[in-house]
């Protein structure tokens, strides 16, 4: 079957978990609530042809992988989401560029704040 590719941008926005991430011990005792988003960019024509799930990038596998890696607790949002990166990679090695976002909500910061978060891209 011969398809010319064909670009695709698939979002999964502001996945939630609560988890045990943070540099203080009390953020890994009490947890906090985190929102991860992801971008990913690649070809498509292929599932917009054939409409089977087998051809596409499997949302529910992505979803599956961030859950996993948001239950190892980290210091830092920088490891959290170069880790999710790096699955994602060796998950899709077709992806042609991906970015990750995490937000750590109401971060313990001392004043109020909504959140705080960390954007990697590949």
């Amino acid at each position: 079957m011969d398809v010319t590719q064909q670009p695709g941008i698939i979002e999964l926005e502001e996945m939630e978990f609560y988890a045990y991430h943070g540099c203080y011990k009390e953020e890994q005792i009490v947890g906090n609530r985190f929102l991860v988003s992801i971008i990913i960019e690649t070809d498509v024509a292929l599932a917009a042809q054939t409409d089977k799930i087998q051809d596409a990038l499997n949302y529910v596998k992505v979803y599956e992988i961030v859950k996993s890696e948001m239950k190892q607790t980290s210091h830092l949002l920088e490891h959290i989401t170069s880790r999710i990166l790096d699955s994602l990679y060796s998950n899709f090695p077709f992806i042609q560029k991906a970015t990750v976002k995490v937000s750590k909500m109401n971060p313990p910061m001392g004043g109020q704040m909504k959140k705080v978060s960390l954007t990697l891209s590949r």
